[in-house]
């Protein structure tokens, strides 16, 4: 979040507690752009009248999922 939260371009970066409330998030932060990993295309089209969504290309054998679990063990 740090690194995307310094780029020049970027106004706000802000956690997202649920897929479920992805819309209420792009309202409440008046967000301009949604961006997700290419594994998601198409999933997040309904959004595109709150706001533009974006699919970048995942980089293989990266796993959000599998860092966030191996810095969450790390802390225990």
């Amino acid at each position: 979040m740090a690194i995307v939260a310094g780029l020049a371009c970027v106004d706000e970066v802000f956690t997202e507690e649920s897929l479920e409330w992805k819309g209420e998030y792009i309202t409440t932060h008046k967000a301009d752009i949604l961006v997700m990993g290419d594994d998601w295309v198409g999933r997040f089209d309904e959004f595109k009248r709150l706001c533009d969504v974006v699919y970048l290309p995942r980089t293989d054998n990266i796993s959000t999922t599998e860092i966030l679990a191996s810095v969450r063990a790390a802390n225990l």
